[in-house]
């Protein structure tokens, strides 16, 4: 079969493709690339890969690009599903015959629910999509390919679990399909310098998070690597490919999870004289972060979620406060920039816990951060909490854990991220406002300010780029405040 893989267009600028951790607008223009389409998109000879967010198309420019396809597979998330399952319906309208496939963690927690959303879905991917896609591509018959869900007679027919895929190095790079089907110059990350460009170097989180959505979901508590070796080769290839690329980042769950093997991969892309960044636990041993660092590592993201120590334990989170201020302090004197991330009201939030760590963030004061509302994805852990104690807002399905989403509609307005959790002393109105709060509060200050004039000054184009989000920040946040009326 000929295939197109599909991150659907949806609303203006929002990016919820396989590989964005959060499904929303973000303050500025930012895209993730679709990695996970791409690895299967990899695997299907006759394939086309459709990002359609970056690349502004509407739904008649994607309708048309899928002229010719025997099956698509589209890309959806908990706040989209109706939007992608109105572009499947259009699919079906343009070309009866066509098979239609949707993929991703939300399907995979509630399969009946996205098969029921519409009569033009013919399948869902239970887990891992690579090889299943492509055995369905070959034309197997749908009965004999692990990992799928399918109405029959209106009836939910599961076939067997398809096992984690434990070899990586089998799969393509994902590299080879971004030169043949991306335009690169379309992914933009504020912290990243442009144009960058994303891979993984393993799937799966050992961490226990318990708001995280891939580790509970598609990628697994099971840690899955790619050979060192193998990354070195796919780096030393996009070399070649994208000369025009001025960073890379590994975009894995957490790419510090295990030292020894940052460490080596390191090493091996040290020659290369690249400019990396990548995730990070805030326990990154010193000894480690020197080696990431000798060899080209210019940022890291790091989830702090939180300044106070209650707070994470709720969340599993595995990292202290004490700890965290250490690994901060390592980084600045490696000269280590921080992207630190933090979640305004998770269990346990508290008028006062926002406070301090608003007050652990200017504390910190790390290069950037990103302030987000706790998104209750079905499949998590904190989805089920949230239900049990009737913190979801708009929930008249919710105690139904399972076949409904109950709640998750809300999850974004207009395409922006919005409060579905409340709680009896922490109103959903509180956490939304907390957001704007935190942003103003650690950007608005002399030394923010004064590191970001200084980058602005010290380059003609980042002078254009950061003039243009600030802009695009302002407005967003104006936006927000539509969205809460």
């Amino acid at each position: 079969m000929r295939v197109l893989f599909l991150n659907p267009p949806s609303f203006m600028g929002f990016d919820g493709g396989a590989g964005a951790r959060y499904q929303a607008r973000r303050e500025i223009r930012s895209f993730w690339y679709p990695a996970w389409l791409a690895y299967a998109a990899g695997l299907v000879k006759e394939s086309l890969l459709v990002d359609a967010p970056p690349a502004d198309m509407g739904i008649d420019e994607v309708i048309r690009a899928g002229k010719g396809f025997d099956m698509v597979v589209i890309h959806t998330s908990t706040p989209t599903l109706a939007n992608d399952s109105r572009v499947a319906q259009k699919f079906k309208e343009a070309y009866p015959g066509i098979l239609i496939g949707f993929v991703g963690p939300h399907v995979m927690t509630l399969p009946l629910e996205t098969l029921q959303s519409s009569g033009a879905i013919d399948f869902v991917c239970t887990g891992e999509f690579d090889y299943t896609i492509a055995e369905i591509a070959e034309g197997k018959d749908f009965r004999k390919v692990s990992g799928l869900a399918y109405l029959q007679d209106g009836k939910l027919v599961r076939t067997p679990e398809r096992p984690l895929i434990t070899d990586l190095d089998a799969l393509p790079f994902v590299t080879d399909i971004y030169a043949r089907d991306l335009k690169i110059e379309n992914y933009y990350d504020g912290y990243l310098d442009y144009p960058y460009m994303a891979i993984y170097s393993a799937r799966g989180c050992q961490a226990r998070c318990a708001f995280c959505l891939w580790p509970q979901t598609i990628g697994g508590r099971t840690w899955r690597a790619r050979s060192p070796r193998n990354v070195y080769e796919e780096l030393s290839h996009a070399k070649e490919l994208f000369p025009q690329v001025k960073e890379y980042y590994f975009d894995d769950d957490t790419f510090t999870g295990n030292p020894a093997r940052a460490e080596e991969i390191a090493k091996l892309i040290g020659p290369l004289g690249l400019k990396w960044s990548a995730t990070a636990r805030a326990n990154v041993p010193y000894e480690t972060l020197k080696v990431l660092r000798e060899n080209g590592l210019r940022l890291l993201v790091v989830g702090f979620e939180s300044g106070n120590q209650r707070i994470l334990n709720n969340i599993r989170k595995g990292i202290t406060v004490e700890g965290a201020r250490k690994f901060v302090k390592a980084c600045k004197d490696l000269g280590v920039l921080i992207h630190a991330c933090f979640i305004v009201g998770l269990p346990g939030e508290t008028a006062g816990t926002i406070e301090e760590t608003i007050r652990f963030a200017k504390w910190i004061d790390p290069y950037s951060i990103q302030v987000s509302l706790p998104a209750p994805y079905p499949g998590t852990e904190l989805y089920r909490q949230a239900v049990k104690e009737g913190w979801l807002t708009g929930q008249e399905d919710a105690a139904r854990v399972e076949g409904k989403s109950g709640g998750q509609k809300e999850l974004v307005k207009s395409g922006i991220q919005t409060a579905v959790l409340s709680y009896p002393h922490l109103p959903k109105e509180e956490i939304f406002e907390a957001v704007e709060r935190f942003y103003r509060r650690f950007y608005f200050r002399p030394r923010p300010v004064l590191r970001i004039l200084k980058e602005m000054l010290s380059d003609r184009e980042v002078f254009k780029r950061r003039a243009r989000e600030g802009k695009e920040f302002l407005s967003f946040m104006a936006r927000r405040k539509e969205v809460a009326r």
